[in-house]
């Protein structure tokens, strides 16, 4: 369900505003999971089992990313589109330049 959001107390409105919390509550996960890995790592922990959780929390930034970039298309790029195609035009090239460097990482 999309969801248009709101401004926010700056007068900006970012497409994940909707899902702020939602994405609060997975990347705190995320940084549980880092300091996980950091204290597996500071016990010496075997190096296949310090790779599997690199391995999940890669796989949990990497969903974020994804949901960061459909919001960013949903809201900012057709709202630009709508604005001007030139201003649209920007918003793709921003938005293809940001899956570029997700994909090379």
């Amino acid at each position: 369900m999309l969801v248009v959001p709101s401004e926010t107390p700056g007068g900006t409105v970012h497409g994940y505003t909707s899902d702020k919390d939602d994405y609060l509550k997975r990347l705190r996960r995320i940084e549980g999971q880092v300091r996980g890995i950091a204290r597996m790592v500071d016990e010496d922990t075997y190096c296949i089992d310090v790779l599997t959780q690199i391995s999940a929390v890669t796989k949990a930034l990497q969903a974020v990313s994804i949901g960061l970039v459909e919001d960013h298309l949903a809201h900012c790029v057709v709202d630009a589109a709508r604005n001007s195609p030139e201003e649209g035009a920007a918003k793709v090239k921003e938005a293809s330049d940001a899956i570029a460097r997700l994909v090379r990482s």
